[in-house]
């Protein structure tokens, strides 16, 4: 079913109806100073991408406990009065509080649980940080991010201030993860030019581990070309190359810490998100000649060590195997599978849900153009 669409003051009597369990009086719960709504205590922030230089990147809301009720459609807007900037790149969260990269606009933010902005560090005038902010994660009170340019900084999630900058041996970095006492960072590719002054991109093969406590680079793994996303689960570590986008496919593969981190090629796939020892899985595959795309879904079960290539979606809506996947993600707190389509400049993007056994479970609007993350709060 489509979820039925409500307008702005009728939602907000709702999510205020709703908020017997908000957290203002609850200290177990989120905190909402300064919030202009007030939000029930389950909580789903998408962060819309936008097109590029079009400074229409987004964050809506959506309450999966209230599900006949639509999203607010840039929660961003309404509680800070301004918008979000060119390009969402990344979004995570942590301790209820949630941080966001926005790479055209070069700049890092820290939210409340409520989407209230609390501080933000720009980039734009730093010239070792100028190349655009890219991937961020978070471990012990500190936010490591990733720069195009080839370097990582570390920022304290209090002060919210740049506590060290480091030179990779990388050029252009994109996803970061923590696994134990090591920080693992992605080289994706690197910049040259012909005798006739054009770009040649030359795909690497290089993911960095650095040591949390230095920052020292203290072994480089060799993958499949072009390293973009990485993730950490059940202490594995996860990671999707895009290889060199022609003679061979995304390629999904597992660094194993506890095996002097090995690497393991498991199977082709463009997206992954993971919860409870799985990882959920899907290749995205388009046939040029027909412009037909297919969305192919399977998961890889980590405690087992193996590929199920049963689709882990029951009735998905045609769409969903056919439209233009741009993000997945599940909701920690029951399983709940997300997937975002995208329509690019056209219209908003679509997120479609699932519950943890794969029944479909309704659709609703993005609140923006090409979802590309998504975090819940409890």
């Amino acid at each position: 079913m489509d979820f039925k669409k409500l307008n702005k003051w009728a939602l907000v009597a709702i999510l205020s109806v709703s908020a017997t369990a908000c957290s203002n009086d609850d200290n177990d719960g989120p905190i909402d100073d300064g919030t202009k709504v007030e939000l029930p205590r389950h909580r789903m922030f998408i962060l819309n991408e936008g097109n590029w230089n079009m400074n229409n990147a987004g964050i809506a809301f959506y309450a999966p406990s209230n599900p006949e009720t639509e999203m607010i459609d840039d929660i961003f807007y309404k509680q800070n009065g301004r918008r979000l900037g060119d390009n969402g790149q990344a979004m995570i969260e942590e301790d209820g509080k949630i941080y966001v990269a926005v790479t055209g606009s070069n700049y890092l933010a820290k939210l409340n649980s409520a989407c209230v902005e609390e501080a933000r560090i720009s980039f734009v005038n730093d010239t070792q940080l100028q190349g655009g902010v890219r991937g961020i994660t978070e471990k012990d009170g500190f936010i490591y991010a990733t720069f195009y340019g080839g370097y990582l900084a570390k920022i304290n999630t209090k002060t919210f201030e740049i506590v060290e900058k480091v030179k990779t041996p990388g050029n252009n970095l994109e996803g970061v993860t923590t696994e134990g006492n090591n920080l693992y960072v992605a080289n994706a590719y690197k910049i040259t030019t012909d005798e006739n002054g054009q770009n040649i991109y030359n795909y690497t093969t290089d993911v960095f581990v650095m040591d949390l406590r230095t920052l020292e680079v203290k072994s480089t793994l060799t993958v499949s070309p072009n390293p973009n996303l990485l993730m950490e689960e059940s202490d594995k570590v996860f990671l999707i190359s895009w290889t060199n986008y022609y003679d061979k496919g995304y390629c999904f593969q597992m660094i194993d810490p506890a095996k002097n981190n090995a690497v393991t090629e498991l199977a082709t796939a463009t997206h992954m998100a993971a919860g409870d020892d799985v990882v959920y899985l899907a290749n995205s595959e388009t046939d040029w000649s027909t412009y037909e795309t297919t969305n192919t879904y399977f998961s890889y079960d980590i405690k087992a060590g193996r590929i199920n290539n049963t689709s882990f979606l029951k009735n998905a809506p045609a769409e969903v195997t056919s439209g233009h996947l741009y993000m997945m993600t599940v909701d920690d707190k029951n399983g709940d599978i997300y997937i975002g389509m995208t329509h690019y400049a056209d219209a908003n993007g679509d997120i479609y849900r699932f519950k943890r056994d794969g029944s479909y479970v309704g659709k609703i609007d993005s609140g923006g153009q090409n979802p590309r993350a998504a975090v819940f709060i409890d």
